[in-house]
């Protein structure tokens, strides 16, 4: 490399792109920050981007003592194992079916030119914990369009395609690849830290031609290049390590999206056998309802229009019928994923009492596209259940200081995240 050939600016976008790329093999930081608690500790976190309709799905009372509200009654066997929460929206993140990529971002103003999006929630808490799994965390999709919709966004603000594929997860957690493959696998990591060892060659001599600014910022680039190694190196270690076994046999690959609510219950399923097999501690799973065209509301019956279509309903009686179906229906998958996670154990704790499961939307009415008092639903995970805390609707309070209360939750002591103020108290235990 000879500074003759190579100018400042050229380099250091060069060297920007080769770090960036990395990150999209889900490889974290092999430093655990900021994290105090070693009990473990989970999260999934499931959002459907049309939402469902607001006037069945919360409370009319807020408090202990509310009256269930239509859809919670599909859970009323695990009231006091989850709370609804009202008046909870991320500031400035306006603009309707555009704000479907910041739910767990928080990035402001996705309608505005030159928008770049955040760092996600479950990837910013899988750099805080470490490798203490054997992928950091998996992101799921139900009928998902890869290419423009995800949950996970990288530090950069880059999308993390979402799995729909409930084989091919099945696959990556479950099946050991015969030692031709591994070693393949391994030859692959090695090759990707035999670029960063000589980009770590290259530049020092380069370092030296720099201005006091130039260098200082191809120092943060550099500490980007050992950290990476770092998450290498972990990533080799687990590639050495038996994949756990499972009794389940390998699930149906369901790719008819018609099939909506067999491929909701069955990701469902997949995030579960993740988090019970401690492949990871944090799972996402974004339904794509926008992407979803017309579906099958029970077996003899499909729907009149397209998911989006309906959600647009301007109080037409036949579809406002149809969204309160598939919004129950969603309701009794939740039910179904709860008894399940209730009756699995984990030492003397159910795996429900260590999991947080969030269930939101980035919609709070899909028929307006409106992104204010978003419905969100919280449950397990050791919080004080069995309550509606209620925000003003007028002047809603970040949806991100629940998620900060949710990282300290996991064990991650930190003071902020995206738009948070503080965090949310009244989930605590006494």
């Amino acid at each position: 490399m000879r500074n003759s050939q190579l100018t400042r600016r050229r380099f250091l976008c060069g060297a920007g792109v080769a770090l960036a790329l990395p990150m999209q093999d889900g490889l974290r930081s092999a430093s655990a920050k900021g994290v105090v608690s070693r009990t473990p500790h989970r999260m999934l976190l499931i959002s459907n981007n049309l939402g469902v309709l607001p006037k069945p799905f919360f409370p009319d009372a807020t408090g202990r003592d509310y009256e269930l509200s239509p859809y919670l009654t599909e859970l009323a066997e695990f009231r006091d194992d989850f709370t609804v929460i009202s008046g909870l929206s991320h500031p400035d993140v306006h603009g309707g079916h555009s704000t479907e990529n910041c739910f767990l971002t928080a990035a402001r103003g996705p309608t505005k030119s030159g928008f770049r999006n955040q760092i996600s929630l479950d990837q910013f808490a899988a750099e805080r914990l470490g490798p203490v799994t054997r992928f950091p965390t998996l992101n799921l999709g139900v009928n998902i369009d890869k290419a423009n919709r995800s949950l996970s966004w990288t530090r950069d603000g880059v999308l993390l395609p979402a799995e729909d594929s409930a084989p091919a997860l099945f696959r990556k957690m479950f099946v050991q690849g015969d030692p031709a493959a591994v070693q393949q696998q391994l030859h692959k990591l090695d090759e990707r830290g035999s670029i960063l060892d000589t980009l770590l060659d290259d530049t020092q001599q380069f370092r030296r031609a720099l201005g006091r600014d130039d260098q200082s910022r191809l120092d943060q680039y550099l500490t980007s290049v050992r950290e990476i190694e770092q998450r290498l190196h972990t990533a080799r270690q687990w590639e050495l390590r038996p994949k756990p076994t499972t009794d389940q046999l390998p699930p149906e690959d369901l790719r008819d999206q018609k099939l909506f609510f067999e491929k909701f219950d069955l990701m469902l399923s997949m995030a579960k056998l993740a988090l019970e097999s401690d492949s990871t501690r944090i799972v996402t799973l974004m339904v794509d309802a926008f992407a979803t065209p017309v579906f099958k509301l029970h077996p003899d019956q499909n729907t009149t229009d397209g998911y989006h279509n309906l959600s647009h309903h301007g109080q037409a009686e036949d579809k406002v019928k149809q969204l309160e179906d598939a919004d129950r229906q969603q309701m009794a998958l939740l039910h179904k994923l709860f008894r399940q996670l209730s009756e699995t154990r984990e030492d003397e704790d159910r795996l429900l009492d260590r999991t947080m499961i969030l269930f939101g939307s980035n919609m709070g009415d899909a028929n307006t596209h409106d992104n204010t008092n978003l419905p969100i639903l919280l449950a397990g995970g050791g919080f004080r259940h069995g309550q509606h805390l209620g925000f003003p609707q007028d002047h809603n309070r970040p949806l991100c200081d629940l998620f900060v209360t949710m990282l300290h939750q996991l064990g991650i002591e930190v003071d902020a995240f995206g738009s948070s103020t503080s965090t949310l108290s009244g989930l605590e235990r006494t």
